[in-house]
């Protein structure tokens, strides 16, 4: 099921809101680099694929404006290594 995320732009976070809990994504941009550092879902949220789905939600943000990514949190590291058609917008 397709999860209804928003894109905080005044946090640089991907949210979010289960049963008043939240799950969010966060990154930081500089120089055409979307670092993703954080991803965090409640344990009482977890194995829902929600944090697939927020940083995949980053993802086509960073490919819709160009950017590259580093992904600095391991599970966005992981996501890239399991899921080889996003090496593109991977950062060297």
């Amino acid at each position: 099921m397709k999860l209804d995320i928003q894109h905080n732009t005044e946090a640089s976070r991907f949210e979010y809101h289960e049963n008043q809990l939240l799950c969010h994504l966060d990154y930081q941009i500089q120089d055409n680099i979307m670092a993703i550092t954080h991803t965090i879902v409640p344990k009482a949220l977890g194995g829902r694929g929600i944090a697939g789905q927020l940083t995949e939600a980053a993802f086509a943000f960073a490919r819709n404006n160009e950017l590259k990514i580093n992904p600095v949190c391991s599970y966005t590291a992981t996501y890239f290594q399991r899921h080889p058609e996003y090496q593109s917008l991977l950062a060297q």
